[in-house]
């Protein structure tokens, strides 16, 4: 029986009743189950329980073996169930026959079967290796531990034995300090492990399997040598050294920002095809997601190779800011995540861009956080309840998160924030901690009150701010007065869900002039503490254009009066490169908005103001980084602007609204695309260069790509048959790609038939290869898109159980508008049967799924309704379903 959906809350905190200092692990692996004995040393926890305290331990599919208490002379007594030994719950263990012991071993000894846990949590098989996912609750599936972050041991012996010729290469966490075969056996041997950092138990792992690698080192700061590895399938070390080489240059960055030196002998990363989440931090065995560790040029993209570097480097950061300092409970998730998000997100600006960088934070917390924020799954950054751990790995825990710590920069600057974190270490390395203790590191190194600041970790929704501006010409000052919304972005929750204060933000400004589009105040920050406060600016000749929120200085929602000239001139002369991109998004978001409000039918161009701009950026040849160009030619997504506009919303509608502008631009400014297009295709034999330059040539090429295939002509589908051949010959992912994706939009031709088949035959197996070309079929923008999924799912490449390929093709479909979102309900009940399907494989994945609902609240009455059958059908079954899936299923359904 399943165990019941229960609410844990963070008020209810309370520290366990014996903390484990020392665990000694013993595994055996063999075909078909796995034998795990284990030994915690226990020490009881006076601060909160006496002696004789009961032991509370988590399981979850674990056959029990035995069960024995070891004293401090080395003599076991076994334990019976029972009032006076042990009780088996539902979820777990309470052990109480200890005698009242203060300190104590227990040995407990259990199987559990890897080859049939298709959750994808605790340890299973994945193509040719045994590995592990114990965050955040997957250790319960291993062994019977307090399965909890706080209970920080060290794990002083970890013996791993398998088959030599199914496992020849085993893995652990820490240093490896013993290996051989086994006398008794000589077809298996065994490895030892020593981590000698204390840790939570979310930590631990373990890999063994039939594997190859690559191996270099690394000399720390102070001179020590560290050994790396890289581990995948052996068909996949060709591409590793992307992955390495990102890896080194983490290391290297740490110790230069913020002094942090890595603290083991060997780095080791693994990476694996079934894996629910992106990748793992455990200490010094990082296990990561195949589809963030392979790259090649002809099998990987310029966004798969900073994807690849950022998320390295992420995990690698976690070293410091996540397990040398981890977190007291899981309801202070961002403690570690935002923190390594920010961290891996200057990182990537450092080894790249930092203006690209943020333009695409920014995009990607507008695209999923807003909405999230926005929604009936709204949380703040540090949660006060959940059902299930695995749904708050959330985009409000990791982005918003990451723009939290932001601030604390923004409002200290970058010295200010090294000398909190630096405090924050010397506090609390080796601890288990909150949010609160980070504040209080930062405000204490800089003496700083920053009590108002903890409502960003108390607020759900997404805060409002309004700006607006008086001159005065004859005292010459500009007057920018700004005002916070208290509660509206809150407005969508129940009140019991509200927090409505003022809260503490920070608004970067400056001046422009608009006569020359010089600077004249540069970036200056105003803390808005307050409902309203007005900020002078003196000295002034003329009145100025403001530049307001520059660099996205807070997670906000931003309302000033700009016209299109302003947001014209903003987009060619602000000397914030963020804001120039976030001019022609409003200028963007304007047209889209402005299309959709007009009659169906009509013939709606797009402003002169707005295809001018677009205009002068497209036919930019000083701006060094091709990137920038990009990005600000690409219109808002649909679900940023769906966001900013008032319910209720016909989302196909704006969606044909959002093409319809994409089109007419494309129509204005055909010439220019259509030069830069050739300008930028490189020439016959030109070698193909991985870098942050050649990315932006890319991204900018693919960007007039799409423009000039808007049309869905037959002149357009011959330019993208001719990129994609070229792309095949000079071995180009990224332009390949980019091509196959405009083609399966085409009416069906050869060219489409025969470019599908070539990728296909391309791929030669390539799981990550095969992923990409049924992302690109599952994405089309086509009438008959639900009927073309249905069918990829019979193709024998496809299966439910890898979470990399369902996702390829079903989470794909759901961000498809116009076949998620048909008038007849087809593309809502689809998604409800895969839900139902995916929970009884993996809940993980499956409430992941569940999500796609969440903004039913939001449309037009007639898909309310549909959407609302499907969740009742959802709840019908709520007996079946997961605790993960049930909680996104009823926080969805309640939504107002």
């Amino acid at each position: 029986e399943k165990p019941a959906a229960i609410e844990k809350f963070r008020k209810d905190y309370r520290q366990p009743n014996y903390w484990i200092r020392e665990v000694q692990l013993d595994i055996r692996i063999f075909d078909g189950e796995t034998k795990v004995e284990a030994l915690l040393r226990c020490e009881l926890n006076a601060a909160v329980a006496s002696p004789g305290a009961e032991l509370v331990l988590d399981g979850e599919d674990l056959r029990l073996e035995s069960v024995e208490v070891v004293d401090s002379s080395g003599a076991a007594r076994a334990l019976a169930e029972g009032p006076e030994g042990y009780e088996l719950t539902e979820d777990g263990m309470v052990v109480r026959g200890t005698k009242k012991a203060t300190s104590f071993d227990l040995r407990t000894r259990v199987v559990i079967e890897p080859e049939k846990n298709t959750q994808l949590s605790g340890l299973y098989f994945s193509g040719c290796m045994y590995c592990t996912q114990m965050e955040a609750e997957g250790f319960r599936r291993f062994t019977y531990f307090p399965d909890r972050p706080d209970v920080m041991a060290k794990y002083t012996r970890v013996r791993v034995e398998a088959d030599k010729a199914k496992c020849p290469v085993l893995l652990g966490n820490g240093n490896e300090v013993d290996r051989g075969d086994l006398t008794s056996d000589a077809s298996r041997h065994f490895a030892v492990f020593q981590d000698p950092f204390a840790k939570p138990c979310y930590l631990f792992a373990i890999v063994a399997g039939d594997l190859g690698k690559i191996g270099d080192s690394f000399t720390t700061a102070s001179g020590r040598e560290v050994r790396l590895s890289v581990f995948s399938e052996k068909e996949n070390v060709d591409k590793l050294d992307h992955a390495m080489a990102s890896l080194k240059n983490a290391m290297k960055w740490d110790e230069d920002r913020f002094g942090l030196e890595y603290d083991l002998d060997v780095y080791s990363i693994v990476a694996v095809n079934d894996f629910n989440m992106g990748a793992m931090e455990n200490k010094g065995l990082n296990i990561f997601n195949t589809a963030l560790t392979l790259a090649r040029p002809d099998t990987a993209t310029d966004t798969d190779y900073e994807r690849i570097e950022g998320v390295i480097g992420h995990e690698f950061f976690h070293n410091w800011t996540g397990n040398r300092v981890t977190c007291q409970d899981w309801f202070q998730l961002t403690l570690k995540e935002g923190l390594t998000v920010f961290r891996d997100q200057e990182f990537s600006g450092d080894m790249g861009s930092a203006a690209v960088k943020r333009i695409e934070e920014v995009r990607l917390l507008r695209a999923r956080q807003f909405p999230e924020d926005g929604g009936p799954m709204a949380h703040p950054v540090r949660p006060d309840s959940y059902i299930a751990m695995d749904n708050f790995y959330t985009a409000t825990v990791y982005c918003k998160g990451a723009e939290v710590i932001r601030m604390y920069q923004t409002l200290l600057g970058r010295d200010g924030f090294r000398k909190g974190m630096d405090l924050y270490f010397k506090r609390h390395d080796g601890g288990a901690v909150s949010c609160d203790d980070f504040r209080a590191a930062m405000a204490d190194a800089n003496d700083r009150d920053l009590s108002l600041f903890e409502e960003w970790y108390l607020q759900p929704g997404t805060p409002q701010v309004q700006v607006r501006s008086a001159w005065d010409a004859a005292a010459k000052t500009y007057t920018l007065t700004v005002s916070q919304n208290v509660g509206a972005g809150q407005a969508h929750l129940p009140e019991d869900k509200r927090r409505e204060r003022p809260m503490l933000i920070p608004v970067v400004v400056g001046l422009l002039d608009r006569a020359t589009g010089k600077e004249l105040v540069p970036s200056k920050v105003l803390e808005l503490t307050e409902v309203e406060q007005s900020f002078k600016f003196e000295g002034l000749d003329a009145e100025p254009v403001p530049s307001l929120l520059r660099d996205f200085s807070a997670p906000v929602k931003l309302d000033y009066p700009y016209t299109d000239e302003d947001l014209a001139f903003l987009a060619a002369y602000d000397t914030d490169s963020f804001n120039r991109w976030e001019a022609a998004q409003m200028l963007g978001a304007k047209a889209i908005k402005d299309q959709y409000a007009a009659e169906s039918g009509g013939d709606h161009a797009v402003s002169q103001g707005f295809a001018e701009a677009m205009r002068r950026i497209l036919n930019d040849r000083e701006t060094q980084d091709l990137s920038l160009l990009a990005y600000a030619l690409i219109l808002p997504a649909e679900s940023a602007i769906l966001e900013t506009m008032t319910p209720p919303i016909d989302p196909v509608r704006l969606h044909d609204a959002w093409g319809a502008v994409r089109l007419s631009i494309a129509a204005t400014l055909r010439a220019d695309f259509q030069r830069r297009y050739e300008e930028l295709t490189p020439a016959q034999g030109e070698k193909l260069v991985i870098d942050g330059a050649n990315a932006g040539k890319r991204r900018l090429r693919n960007v007039c790509l799409s423009y000039l295939c808007a049309p869905k002509d037959t002149a357009a589908t011959g330019l993208c048959a001719a990129q994609f051949d070229e792309a095949r010959t000079r071995g180009c992912m990224t332009d390949k790609l980019a091509a196959l994706g405009h083609l399966v939009e085409m009416p069906v031709c050869p060219e489409v038939t025969k470019a599908l088949q070539a990728f296909y035959d391309d791929a030669k197996g390539d799981a990550l290869v095969i992923n990409k070309w049924f992302s690109m079929q599952a994405a089309a923008d086509v009438p008959d898109i639900l009927a073309r999924v249905k069918s990829l799912m019979e193709h024998p490449d496809f299966t439910l159980k890898n979470p990399n390929r369902l996702r390829s093709v079903v989470s794909i479909f759901a961000n498809n508008v116009g076949g998620f979102h048909r008038a007849d309900g087809s593309g809502y009940a689809f998604m409800q049967e895969r839900v139902l399907e995916v929970d009884k494989l993996n809940p993980q994945v499956a409430s992941r799924l569940a999500l796609a609902f969440s903004t039913w609240a939001k449309l037009d009455a007639g898909r309310q309704g549909l959407v609302r059958d499907q969740l009742a059908a959802l709840r019908g079954k709520e007996a079946e379903l997961s605790k993960d899936t049930y909680e996104v299923v009823a926080k969805v359904s309640k939504a107002a």
